[in-house]
């Protein structure tokens, strides 16, 4: 990115130059020089059709830009982009857990030297949440030192004491999680660092059997597999959302809505939960724009508590002034 932004001003002022001199003049090899020349055939103005991308002319081994898309100068940082970046950095390097730490102070140094006075303003970065606790774990991983956990686990709704052995650290999705061998499951589990109500460091070494695996977390801390309860829903128009957030394994027009007409805008979705114990309190915060279709246990669980509910709300029947049956 930063090749490109200054690869056009410096053809600009070069018009006609060749290959080869501008790729030692730029300290690249000729072969990345072309590269970058391709790509910038496809990069322009939005609407991206003839007349928004950048052109240029050939000549042999001779290039010049004949239209540069109002990238006409080297990259310059305006004070509220120079002190965006600051805060940015300033943040990334705070977050708990994060890697090539040194990389982003070197980055912020060279941003806060560019930026001179700005860079001083009087803004604190901290960042919320679970810093302390995330230092705990990191260091009871560098210590290999077993921990005891209270641990609140969300989609069974109960806290339980367990006794494991840290492997290794993570952030994903903004959250920091603790990868470790639960001797409780005897399994290797995903602890998110602020479900982890109390901790206590052990003195016995953190020793996870060989057969331990650590998870693939390319694709999110939660991968939906067959194993995994299959829940369908109804899903109205302002429920649609869920469809964007969770993974779905299918998303369709309810055919009760009649000959593919589609009239009430519902969709019929399905997705994997890990426990129909989280489905059930997750399709009760949806409210009444989601209806539970199948399994028959979560239809049966979700109108038994909704039931419950409504009842909770009722107050035994009272006289009123009139003497009237009053229900509240």
């Amino acid at each position: 990115m930063a090749r490109l932004l200054n690869l056009v001003p410096y053809l600009l002022a070069r018009p006609g130059i060749e290959v080869a001199e501008a790729a030692a003049d730029l300290g690249v090899s000729e072969r990345q020089l072309r590269e970058d020349l391709e790509l910038l055939w496809v990069c322009g103005l939005p609407g991206y059709g003839p007349g928004d991308l950048i052109d240029m002319a050939f000549d042999g081994d001779r290039v010049t830009i004949t239209y540069d898309a109002g990238i006409d100068r080297p990259l310059r940082l305006t004070p509220d982009e120079a002190l965006a970046l600051v805060v940015a950095l300033r943040m990334l390097a705070e977050t708990p857990g994060m890697p090539n730490r040194d990389a982003i102070e070197r980055a912020l140094a060279k941003i806060e030297n560019a930026a001179g006075d700005l860079a001083g303003a009087p803004v604190e970065v901290r960042m919320p949440g679970d810093g302390d606790r995330v230092d705990q774990l990191r260091g009871a991983v560098q210590r290999r030192r077993a921990l005891r956990i209270t641990y609140y686990t969300a989609t069974r709704d109960e806290t339980t004491e367990r006794t494991i052995d840290p492997i290794r650290v993570l952030m994903v999705g903004g959250r920091a999680y603790l990868e470790a061998w639960c001797r409780r499951a005897e399994a290797v589990r995903m602890f998110r660092a602020d479900r982890i109500d109390a901790l206590a460091e052990l003195d016995e070494p953190a020793a996870a059997p060989p057969e331990a695996r650590l998870h693939d977390i390319s694709a999110g801390v939660f991968q939906p597999s067959g194993e995994l309860p299959l829940v369908t829903l109804r899903v109205g128009r302002s429920g649609r959302w869920i469809t964007e957030y969770y993974p779905c394994e299918r998303v369709e027009p309810d055919p009760a809505d009649g000959a593919g007409a589609n009239p009430s805008g519902d969709w019929l979705v399905s997705l994997r939960v890990s426990d129909l114990g989280w489905a059930r309190r997750f399709v009760l915060g949806l409210g009444p724009d989601v209806t539970v279709v199948s399994p028959p246990e979560l239809v049966e669980r979700v109108r038994a508590e909704a039931a419950a509910a409504l009842d909770a709300y009722g107050t035994p029947a009272s006289a009123d002034r009139t003497g009237a049956a009053v229900a509240h």
